[in-house]
């Protein structure tokens, strides 16, 4: 099921993982990464929905069925994040973030602790620096940007199979959700991450629980680097999924949500 925000007077599209929105429930924000949309967060979202809380996957500004500009800074989208909030009636939501996602919520979290009740970061690393190689292709909109993301997203298992459902290849639906992106969309949100420097010290602000879900062979966004911030986070758990890659939801969906049923 789909419902439909006003914000800034532009369209926002989110889903309510198949049950009518209940702004009475406790409510969790799924934010996803660049160039992808609200599709990403197929199982997860469904689960939470029928399971006691409401759920809002959002489609960011310009990406998915939202409305644009694209807005390409992780600040203006952490305020953004808040005005859709506020745009759905509710005082206080739970954040899941995947990629520059888990910027975004990092850093709404950090700029307004006392209305976030749990943190999920998956696939974070601060600081985010993008290739620039995968910068440069981007700019020119080209489908090399998009075969890059998908190869180096992925981990070598899910490379060659996998997918829970029988012939279905989840790197060439991943593909997809990359070309169906406006121009330009792709380049406005990896700049996004790599300019991005208020990571630790959003980090330090944050007051709720918090969970760090990592893929042991994401290349993306190196564990290493989570696993500093995470010490940052009065609290933090950390769950590592084993020979993972940095698209987890997909390439892990019963793992990601056993390890976010920890803190939601």
């Amino acid at each position: 099921m789909s419902l439909i925000l006003s914000v800034d007077g532009k369209r926002v599209h989110a889903t309510t993982g198949g049950r009518p929105f209940d702004v009475t429930r406790p409510t969790t924000l799924f934010v996803h990464g660049a160039g992808f949309d609200h599709t990403v967060w197929k199982l997860q979202t469904r689960y939470f929905a029928w399971h006691g809380g409401s759920v809002l996957a959002l489609d960011l500004p310009g990406h998915g069925r939202s409305e644009g500009p694209a807005l390409d800074s992780v600040p203006a989208l952490a305020d953004w994040l808040f005005r859709a909030i506020d745009a759905a009636g509710l005082a206080t939501a739970a954040l899941v973030g995947h990629s520059m996602g888990s910027l975004i919520a990092l850093e709404a979290a950090g700029r307004h602790p006392e209305r976030v009740r749990a943190l999920g970061l998956l696939g974070c690393a601060v600081p985010l620096k993008v290739a620039n190689v995968l910068l440069e292709a981007s700019a020119d909109n080209q489908h090399l940007a998009l075969d890059l993301i998908n190869a180096w997203g992925y981990g070598s298992r899910a490379q060659l199979g996998g997918h829970r459902v029988p012939g279905l290849w989840m790197m060439r639906g991943g593909l997809r959700v990359l070309e169906r992106a406006a121009p330009g969309l792709l380049n406005a949100d990896l700049r996004a991450c790599n300019d991005y420097q208020g990571g630790e010290a959003a980090a330090a602000a944050v007051r709720c629980p918090t969970l760090f879900v990592l893929g042991e062979r994401d290349i993306m966004t190196p564990p290493k680097l989570a696993l500093a911030l995470s010490k940052k986070i009065a609290g933090a758990e950390v769950v590592m999924l084993p020979g993972v890659g940095h698209i987890m939801m997909e390439e892990a969906p019963d793992a990601t949500l056993d390890a976010l049923r920890r803190i939601l």
